[in-house]
Order: C-alpha cells, then sequence, then structure tokens
C-alpha cells in the first residue's frame, strides 16, 4: 500500500466528519430508544447495530483509503463499475434481495443485509471521475464525448431506477451533474441535459399514481392528516415542539410511535424536537462547512481525477443531507433517504466513511496552504 505523504491530511476536515459522527451515534441513540425496546426489547439494540455494522467498518475503510494513494484507484475503475453493476444486480436475485416499503433494495445474505444502492454513490462517483479525467473522450463535442460517457453511466442509474428508489437516483443525477460542470462540459450540453432530467423525473412521478399522491401531499399534507399526510405533519409537529432551545435530550415525545421511521428518515425532526432550532440549525451549518471545506481541497487537488472525486463526494453528502432535511421541513417531498453519518443503517454510514477517507487522501497530497 502507498502511502501518501506529500502534505498532512486536512485535520479540519477529519475533524468536523468526527463531530458529525460523534453526533449521529448520540442522536440516534436517544431517537431510537422507544422503536427498538418495542421490537427488540433492547434500548440500545439500533446504536449497538450501527457500531458493528456501519461505525466498524467504516472507520477502518477510513483509515486504509486515507492511507492509501487514491490515484492508484485509476487502474481499478473499471473494476470498481463491475463490482457496482454487480452489487445493484443482488437486489433482483430470488431469497437474496429484500422488498422494504415497496422498493427492490436491499441485500440479505446470512445474518448480514445492505443496501448496495450505498456502494453504488462511491462506485459511480469513482467510475465517473475516471471517465471524465481520462481525456479519453472529447466533452466539447456531445457526440464524440458526452454522449459515450453517459452511456457508459446508464446502466448504474437505470437498475436503481427499476427498484425504484427515486430519492437515490435524484441524488445520483445531482452528482453528476456537477461532476460535469466542474469537468467543464459545455454550458449548454448542461443545460439541455438539466431540462432532459426535468422530463424524465416530471414523467417517472406521473407515471406511478402513488408517487402523484405524494407530491400532492407534499403541496398540501392536511389534505391526508391519517395517511400519506401523516408522516409529515407528525414530523412538523415535533420540530414545532422543539421551539428554540428544544425539550432536551432523551425528552421527545414524537418519537414513542407516533413519528414513523424515527431512527432513519425522520432523525432529523426528532434532534430538533428535543435540542432546538439552536442545535437544529446548527447541524445545517456544520453540513456546509464540511461542504465548504470539501471544494477547498478539491480546489487545491493535485489532478482533475482528485478533484472531481472530492466535488462527487462532498455534492452527495450536501445533496443527500438537504433531501432529507428539507423532507422534514416541509420544502422538499418525503423521499426515503437517510440523513448522512446520522440516521440508523450500517451500509450507509460504511459508505459515507469510506467516500471521507477518499477526500482525506486526496488532502493529503493537495498544498491547502495556498
Amino acid at each position: 500500500m502507498n502511502v501518501a505523504s506529500k502534505h498532512k491530511a486536512d485535520t479540519v476536515f477529519i475533524s468536523l466528519i468526527l463531530i458529525i459522527v460523534v453526533f449521529g451515534l448520540v442522536a440516534l441513540t436517544s431517537a431510537s430508544g422507544p422503536s427498538a425496546y418495542e421490537k427488540f426489547g433492547d434500548s440500545y439494540f439500533l446504536l449497538k447495530r450501527q457500531i458493528v455494522f456501519g461505525l466498524l467498518p467504516g472507520l477502518v475503510l477510513f483509515f486504509l483509503l486515507s492511507r492509501y494513494d487514491y490515484e492508484r484507484w485509476k487502474k481499478l475503475s473499471w473494476l470498481i463499475y463491475g463490482v457496482t453493476i454487480v452489487a445493484l444486480l443482488l437486489v433482483f436475485l430470488p431469497n437474496i434481495g429484500l422488498t422494504l416499503n415497496g422498493a427492490r433494495s436491499w441485500v440479505n445474505i446470512g445474518p448480514y443485509s445492505f443496501q448496495p444502492a450505498e456502494i453504488a454513490k462511491l462506485g459511480v462517483i469513482m467510475s465517473t471521475a475516471y471517465l471524465l479525467a481520462s481525456k479519453r473522450f472529447n466533452l466539447d463535442d456531445w457526440q464524440t464525448g458526452l454522449i459515450p460517457v453517459l452511456a457508459i453511466l446508464f446502466p448504474p442509474l437505470l437498475l436503481i431506477l427499476l427498484q425504484p428508489d427515486i430519492g437515490t437516483l435524484s441524488i445520483l443525477v445531482v452528482i453528476l451533474f456537477c461532476m460535469l460542470y466542474v469537468a467543464k462540459v459545455p454550458i449548454n450540453y448542461l443545460i439541455i441535459l438539466g431540462l432532459l432530467g426535468v422530463t424524465v423525473f416530471g414523467a417517472l412521478i406521473w407515471s406511478a399514481p402513488y408517487r402523484v399522491e405524494r407530491l400532492t401531499i407534499f403541496l398540501h399534507p392536511e389534505l391526508d392528516p391519517q395517511g400519506i399526510g401523516y408522516h409529515i405533519n407528525q414530523a412538523f409537529l415535533a420540530i414545532g415542539s422543539g421551539g428554540f432551545w428544544g425539550l432536551g435530550l432523551g425528552h421527545s415525545r414524537q418519537k414513542f410511535q407516533y413519528l414513523p421511521e424515527v431512527s432513519a428518515d425522520s432523525i432529523y425532526a426528532v434532534m430538533a424536537e428535543e435540542l432546538g432550532f439552536v442545535v437544529a440549525a446548527g447541524f445545517i451549518i456544520l453540513i456546509l462547512v464540511i461542504g465548504w471545506r470539501g471544494l477547498r481541497i478539491a480546489k487545491h487537488a493535485p489532478d482533475e481525477f482528485g478533484s472531481l472525486i472530492v466535488v462527487g463526494v462532498i455534492t452527495w453528502f450536501v445533496c443527500q443531507s438537504f433531501l432529507n432535511i428539507g423532507a422534514m421541513v416541509g420544502i422538499m417531498p418525503l423521499t426515503g433517504v437517510p440523513l448522512p453519518f446520522v440516521s440508523h443503517g450500517g451500509s450507509a454510514l460504511a459508505a459515507a466513511l469510506a467516500g471521507a477517507g477518499i477526500i482525506a487522501n486526496v488532502s493529503r497530497q493537495s498544498n491547502l496552504n495556498h
């Protein structure tokens, strides 16, 4: 393993990741207690799973990837792409793929289950960075450059669509769009792709009645307070109950079987209820600071490959965070995506820490003093 040692890793970025991970464990401990006790007879069951299947493997991945020269991933890019495709195909295999909440997004192998889409986010980012930085494709020419790149990236997006997991698909589309922008794809091409993306997502919504219903209730949650609107109304109640200072850590009322998915999609609402506006707003600022620090690393990366990887991972963290938080505060439809580093989900936490480890490695080879 080649250890990159041109500079010290960005300690500010690593410290911010450590803060959000520790904060996430505290928030999860409080939010998951009642539901974990009801389902498993142990208030700390979900916390233990998060540590064993998410935190510990994630820390190992973070350490290894922060030390492994990211430039070596170029030679493994097609292998990473192949592993991503295979992982996404596993959800469609009988007796292996699991269907939860109407989406076939989970794989169950023995006692362990994981979500391949979380692995796919990092895999797509690294594959895209390789394609855009390889200079094999002239991105100024849509016929010989942009279209071939998009054609290569289409299969993993299609497999996620077929699950269907519109939330993850939305995040990946935003990631790809940002990476294409950083790779200096002509603006007129990006505008066309943006309009095409909006059209496709509009068609996806109107093609499924339940998605139309979700969108309608998002605009008017009071129309179905006991059905689809129940989740968002309970989230509003939790956030409103927290006020400015909160009810106190551990004192949420909505987590006692009122608010759905308190340890996953809705954990931000519980956080706001217990810790109030000050901490809830501070958490958003923390995400923005992580994003700013990551973009600073990308700006000073030694090559385009490293810069694109960092931009992709940071876009993933920030976009997914605000998609989750936006749903809880009523400015985005509910999509079921977890809050990075905070929501329960071992594969999600491990993948996020792996992505952060790669950023740390890029920072190790960057001169951030300029």
